[in-house]
């Protein structure tokens, strides 16, 4: 690795580990744990992930989708049914990364990765809004300062990440001018030493995994749902690919040492990572970085960094929030040709995604609808004509588009059943057959025909659809 290079992976790490002590802090509050616990967790996920993960320069360590998951288990059970979820919730992955749960990850539309996006870009913003409510005033011209800083800077140099530079100029101004501002210290006492590995505090009994397994594929499922959405987008950003099967398994790896540990678990981090790919960082060199640099910071240089003002950090995410936002998608020209159904399955996605302050919840939701529209959409592509032939004996019905569910509930009346001559064609060389909804509706076009004693062909099947209708063809209606 060249010299430059590693400056801009550890200079960058730095900068995302300044950024990740208050969060990880606000993270343990929401989860109701000491701060130390998130720290910690942040800590060894960023750690592990930089060798196990497979998406190079992105940071994993506590979250609020976590949080919020274990909360309840921890509020009512305590820290240690937490770690024994966090380890089984770590097993869960990589059970999953195995079966290839990434490979689900081509069914969300891009309509999706939109909504979800720009979500979290409003989120990244919300969760700044309370730090400049109820502030001393001083606080407003220091975030605009830092703001400016940021802007401006990299027009001169990028030696050095500005956000970095913005931190340090903050912090010197507000030690050095005794402003009493809020710091990272408010939030919580940073750790002294290392973390210890050890067992979590529960009981080995059924009783404890029946407690803990709902809470563990919860959190298994929205860690996934949320590191491989980041992944594919840090994908998008820096025009390279990566090993979505490896990144489950490298969660799933990261969560159980996390456990072990006594973190509250984590998974990747969108703010964190978007503040790292900005600053140039493209390897596993910055992730690793992020992590150490954490706990050095907290350990060695903890009464230094509890005095960095919190209008520093939230100017850093002022901008990453508006830099993650995607601007050209709400731009009039693009809403003007965009269709209907992609605009809805974005502003979907975004809805959920604000009012539950949960990213998986948004991806699920509008993936479903975005998949109703599409079903909607390709089942009015399925056409039925007729051609009786010139002497009257036979009448050739030309089928074309995909038949599926959707499609195929229409089918059954498309035909003319009393008035047709005795000889049926119908021809699907045009069409494909998809389920079993659409031979059932075929089965019961025959039936119908049949009825009446006149005969029915179906030619013009493609490999595919002649072994479904083979296989299912008067297997369907449970009369035969």
């Amino acid at each position: 690795m060249k010299p430059s290079v590693a400056r801009t992976e550890i200079l960058s790490g730095l900068v995302v580990a300044l950024a990740l002590i208050p969060e990880a802090i606000s993270f343990s509050i929401i989860a109701g744990v000491d701060p130390s616990v998130g720290l910690f967790a942040s800590f060894t996920m960023a750690v592990v992930i930089a060798i196990a993960g497979g998406r190079p320069a992105m940071i994993s360590a506590a979250t609020g989708a976590i949080a919020l998951v274990v909360a309840p288990l921890a509020r009512e059970h305590g820290l240690g049914y937490l770690i024994a979820t966090v380890i089984l919730g770590g097993l869960i992955q990589i059970v999953l990364g195995a079966l290839g749960v990434a490979k689900l990850m081509r069914f969300v539309p891009r309509s999706v990765m939109v909504g979800f996006v720009n979500a979290l870009a409003i989120l990244i913003f919300m969760a700044q809004v309370p730090e400049l409510i109820d502030v001393p005033w001083i606080v407003y011209p220091l975030v605009g300062g830092a703001l400016a800083l940021m802007v401006f800077l990299p027009r001169l140099t990028k030696a050095i990440p500005a956000p970095l530079i913005s931190i340090a100029a903050l912090t010197a101004l507000t030690i050095g001018a005794h402003l009493a501002v809020p710091t990272v210290g408010d939030r919580g006492t940073l750790p002294s030493s290392l973390p210890i590995p050890g067992l979590p505090d529960v009981p080995f009994t059924l009783d404890t995994l029946t407690l803990i397994a709902p809470y563990a594929i919860g959190f298994a499922l929205v860690g996934l749902m949320e590191s491989l959405m980041t992944a594919k987008l840090v994908d998008d950003i820096t025009d390279t690919r990566s090993s979505k099967t490896r990144e489950s398994i490298g969660q799933g790896i990261a969560n159980i040492v996390t456990g072990f540990f006594g973190g509250m678990g984590g998974c990747a981090m969108i703010g964190q990572t978007m503040i790292n790919v900005k600053n140039g960082a493209r390897t596993r060199l910055s992730t690793f970085t992020a992590g150490v640099l954490l706990m050095v910071l907290c350990i060695v240089f903890g009464p230094l960094v509890s005095q960095i003002p919190m209008a520093a950090l939230v100017a850093v995410m002022i901008l990453v929030s508006f830099g993650t936002f995607d601007w050209h998608s709400i731009a009039p020209g693009t809403l003007r040709r965009m269709p209907a159904g992609e605009i809805t399955v974005m502003v979907v996605t975004v809805a959920v995604v604000v009012a539950t302050h949960n990213l998986a919840f948004g991806v699920v939701v509008g993936s479903l609808t975005g998949l109703v529209i599409f079903a909607r959409r390709v089942a009015h592509l399925a056409n039925v004509t007729a051609c009786l032939d010139p002497d009257g004996h036979q009448v050739v019905y030309a089928v074309t588009g995909e038949l599926f569910f959707a499609s195929s509930n229409d089918l059954v009346s498309q035909f003319d059943y009393a008035t047709d001559p005795d000889d049926v064609v119908i021809d699907l060389t045009d069409a494909h057959i998809w389920d079993a909804s659409s031979v059932a509706a075929l089965d019961a076009v025959e039936a119908k025909y049949a009825a009446r004693g006149k005969t029915v062909r179906i030619i013009g099947l493609n490999q595919p659809s002649a072994r479904m209708h083979g296989a299912l063809s008067g297997e369907l209606s449970g009369s035969h």
